[in-house]
């Protein structure tokens, strides 16, 4: 069960209270640059992205931003700034969904009551992010270092300043590329503040790197009950950093979109069929699949790993000689001949009833 924490409106989507946890992304096109923003955007959200957040540099990527806004992106816009005040209240005047600041770099404190005050007028959250490589000089010289404790201090630091402008709407990011040092900073902000937090291992690496020190960080907080929406971040296409963060989501029986939570035996010398070959080609038609509600789908090796093993699965396959076993909670359906066997698990999965 995760920890509440104060409900907040990000566009149409919430974040906290009740609200399913929400992956997201951030466009790495040029933000000048509308056609090429606009279309990696419709990728993510194609791809199942619930926010995008985009570098807001200059005036040039507040116009786009504002078409974006205009377009048909449904996705909540998240306007990611750095330095300057005005260019935050522009993002929101262009119809941010929310603005990225950290408050320790965006200015003084009259600059950062500008930006609460316009975000108060706008209905528009504010994310504090905090990551160790920009931490605040004064929190290297009191921690030494980027440490847990000194990405907490300055997190919540930055919402004490927010609040002292009677300004509430806001989400927490504290992100380290060091797995732990992340893990530990969110359990800290967690305990001492109510906002909802976004979770993320920053710089995290290349796409089977990142994405393994993700899955441990994010996933590590999700089994804590804390976090409310994640970004895996990945150097690689931004639609795999989404894919991956549903599949975090999937492998926690997390994510309110799948439809199929699949299970698969590592094979062994009882395997008989191409168990590999087998869930590769089901897992390309997973998005073709429209079960009456989320199922568990076993493709295993053998009779042993089958109706035994995946008992609890609502139908699987078990592999044989040329041929598999269907089963549904254990129970032998009937055989399927080896080139039959993705397309009648298919039909299956379609036809499916309780």
């Amino acid at each position: 069960m995760h920890t509440k924490r104060k409900l907040i409106r990000v566009g149409a989507l919430a974040l906290g209270g009740d609200a399913p946890i929400t992956v997201q992304s951030m466009t790495n096109t040029p933000s000048d640059n509308y056609e090429a923003t606009y279309r990696q955007m419709k990728a993510l959200e194609a791809a199942g992205c619930d926010i995008i957040r985009m570098a807001v540099p200059d005036e040039k990527a507040v116009e786009v931003l504002y078409r974006l806004k205009c377009s048909d992106i449904t996705m909540p816009i998240v306007a990611d700034i750095h330095f300057n005040a005005s260019l935050a209240i522009r993002a929101m005047e262009a119809g941010a969904d929310k603005v990225r600041i950290n408050p320790g770099n965006i200015g003084d404190s009259e600059r950062v009551k500008a930006v609460a005050r316009a975000a108060t007028a706008h209905g528009v959250p504010i994310r504090v992010g905090v990551n160790s490589g920009s931490l605040e000089k004064k929190q290297l010289a009191a921690f030494g270092a980027p440490t847990a404790e000194a990405l907490a201090a300055s997190a919540l630091e930055n919402v004490r300043l927010l609040e002292r402008f009677d300004f509430d709407n806001i989400v927490v990011a504290i992100k380290s590329s060091d797995v732990k040092r992340m893990v530990d900073a969110n359990r800290l902000v967690a305990a001492a503040c109510p906002y909802p937090l976004h979770l993320g291992v920053t710089e995290a690496g290349s796409e089977l790197l990142g994405t393994v020190k993700s899955a441990v960080g994010i996933g590590s907080l999700l089994l804590d009950g804390i976090g409310n929406t994640i970004r895996v971040s990945l150097t690689a296409d931004p639609v795999r950093e989404v894919e991956k963060g549903r599949a975090i989501l999937a492998a926690l029986s997390l994510d309110q979109k799948a439809k199929i939570q699949l299970v698969s035996c590592p094979t062994c010398g009882r395997t008989k069929i191409d168990l590999v070959a087998l869930v590769e080609a089901f897992e390309k038609r997973i998005d073709t699949l429209h079960p009456p509600r989320l199922l568990k789908v076993a493709i295993m090796g053998c009779a042993v790993n089958g109706p035994g093993e995946a008992r609890d699965a609502d139908l699987g396959i078990a592999g044989g000689v040329g041929e598999a076993l269907l089963f549904s909670h254990g129970e032998i359906i009937r055989k399927i001949p080896e080139a039959r066997i993705v397309d009648e698990l298919c039909e299956a999965i379609n036809s499916y009833q309780d």
